[in-house]
């Protein structure tokens, strides 16, 4: 049930603030978060989320768009802080009901562009390119994009200048003093902020609150990965990393052009990717080090480097296909080394070693984070968490993306540097807030439940997954019987049917018993003057239930089907 949330006026007063999460808070992605005053909505980032192992069957999960549908009119547009899927990857879905314009950096909304573009959905919005420091009107709402260093380039946080102080949003950053590009993250203009107008509100970023000191620079990757090339002169690379993460594949490309090789990109993504970053001149590879993947086979070995996506073990992705030997492009052995140049997101890890398991019985030699240092995270942690804290200087904190350890790890670190206990707060997704004169209060819920996409949005619910994953871990036993109705006899049957609970040619025994049991139950029912089929069916569904429990102490879904003649 959605209640719609309208900010009021208080006589005499400023209009107060609302923040409402629609996802992002104990998990990680979904990030959506919805900010009001003047009666106005403003999005900053719309975000999917990758399904975990139990959702079978189950492509992506999106936020719950009902509070958005039910006040599509009031709202103003979307402001995003960077280009990764957890943050942008839901706006080609929402857009399929609302429109509105997205402002960002061209690279964020490059990223986002694509998706949108492939669902047809152009149309439907307006793409605003926003520069590092710009500061502009989007209906009431008074918005900054301050600059700040992520795993991919050109990321913002979010400076909103509201009638009850500015609120700031860090988006996903870290403190790298060594950049690839050297754009680091502006503590100058945060430390402005706390000096002058003062920061009434921060929400941080808690993904790395748990890790110790500092983050190693994206800077770092770059020898390892030089090393790694020269160490293997007449071997195939393949390297896979995030398609969005161009500061990777520019250090990726530096190190094969060093060594005298040519560069190839597998994976649709990974294509349009070093393309846009190329446009955009973020990524500097020559055109002679750049050829196409159905060329390589004219170069020797150690003359190419292969920048794949898949390092998420994505089923279907191009470095998945690999391990698999289903690649069309590709087909890899003994001569080849692949590097994952990344580390697995919470709950892609057994996707990820079913991959590497895969390259390995293939014959390659493979490299990752947990061998090397081919890897640096784009999130700050704990002690550079605390560096922003103590620049900021906030009046209330509130931690956001991530899953509620590291939210909970990060309220300790607002209260250790200095934020009031009581004005540290923990929330959850559909938690809606208020800021006034009065500070900042929980005041209502909004639904931000899961939406499934399975094919097409919506069509997945939870009565449905439970169906799957009782299908996935008992089976299914289908009980067919024809009764006629006049007579109160059963014509033929009961037969079973039955997938994943017992292989049918070896437990001939086992079913003809469970027909007997079955068959006694339903003649027992007609017998008692029963003619209604569905009263028939519970019949078989608690006889048939019965038995299978107590044979082989299992509960597989039951599908009883009386047909009467």
């Amino acid at each position: 049930m959605s209640s719609k949330v309208t900010t009021s006026k208080r006589s005499g007063a400023s209009p107060t603030v609302r923040i409402a999460f629609l996802g992002g808070l104990g998990e990680i992605g979904r990030n959506c978060m919805a900010v009001e005053h003047d009666d106005r909505i403003l999005l900053i980032d719309c975000g999917l989320m990758f399904p975990d192992a139990d959702m079978h069957g189950i492509d992506l999960v999106l936020p719950d768009f009902t509070y958005l549908r039910d006040n599509a009119d009031r709202i103003e547009g979307c402001v995003v802080t960077h280009g990764h899927e957890d943050h942008v990857g839901a706006l080609q879905y929402l857009l399929r009901d609302l429109s509105f314009p997205i402002f960002g950096s061209a690279v964020a909304l490059g990223l986002a562009r694509n998706r949108i573009e492939e669902a047809g959905l152009l149309g439907r919005t307006k793409l605003v390119t926003v520069g590092d420091g710009e500061r502009l009107k989007i209906g009431p709402f008074d918005v900054e994009f301050i600059p700040v260093t992520h795993s991919v380039p050109h990321a913002h946080a979010i400076a909103l200048h509201t009638p009850q102080g500015v609120v700031v949003h860090s988006g996903d950053f870290k403190l790298d003093l060594t950049p690839v590009d050297g754009r680091t993250t502006d503590l100058g203009r945060i430390g402005s902020l706390a000096s002058n107008e003062g920061i009434r509100l921060l929400l941080a970023d808690s993904t790395n609150a748990e890790e110790h000191g500092h983050a190693p620079s994206e800077s770092s990757v770059g020898p390892v990965l030089r090393q790694l090339f020269r160490e293997q002169p007449d071997r195939r690379i393949i390297t896979a990393s995030f398609a969005s993460h161009l500061h990777r594949i520019q250090q990726i490309a530096d190190a094969a052009v060093a060594t005298g090789r040519v560069v190839a990109t597998l994976g649709l993504s990974m294509k349009k990717n070093v393309r846009m970053g190329r446009d955009l001149g973020i990524l500097k590879i020559p055109d002679a080090s750049l050829v196409d993947i159905d060329d390589i086979d004219q170069y020797p070995p150690g003359k190419v480097c292969i920048v794949s996506t898949g390092s998420q073990g994505e089923p279907m992705s191009a470095l998945a296909l690999l391990a698999r030997g289903e690649s069309k492009f590709v087909k890899v052995g003994e001569h080849d080394t692949v590097i994952l140049s990344s580390h697995a997101i919470p709950g892609n890890e057994g996707n990820v070693n079913r991959v590497i398991d895969g390259l390995l019985r293939a014959g390659c030699e493979v490299v990752h984070s947990g061998i090397a240092d081919v890897h640096a995270t784009g999130h700050a942690q704990a002690d550079e968490l605390k560096m922003y804290l103590s620049i900021a200087r906030p009046e209330w904190y509130v931690p956001i993306h991530g899953e509620y350890r590291h939210m909970v790890a990060n309220t300790k670190l607002g209260i250790m540097m200095g934020v009031a206990r009581d004005q540290v707060l923990l929330c959850e997704d559909g938690d809606v807030l208020e800021l006034s004169e009065t500070g900042l209060a929980a005041v209502g819920r909004i639904p931000a439940g899961y939406l499934y996409v399975d094919g097409i949005v919506g069509d997945v619910g939870q009565g449905v997954l439970r169906d799957r994953k009782v299908l996935a871990e008992e089976g299914v036993v289908v009980v067919v019987a024809t009764v006629d109705i006049g007579t109160g006899k059963v014509i033929t049957g009961p037969e079973i049917i039955t997938r994943g609970w017992v292989y049918a040619p070896e437990a001939e025994d086992l079913l003809d018993e469970a027909c007997d049991t079955v068959a006694a139950a339903v003649e027992r029912a007609l017998a008692s003057g029963v003619r209604d089929v569905e009263t028939l069916e519970r019949e078989v569904r608690r006889a048939a239930g019965k038995f299978v429990n107590e044979r082989t102490k299992r509960r597989p879904m039951i599908v009883p089907v009386v047909m009467e003649t």
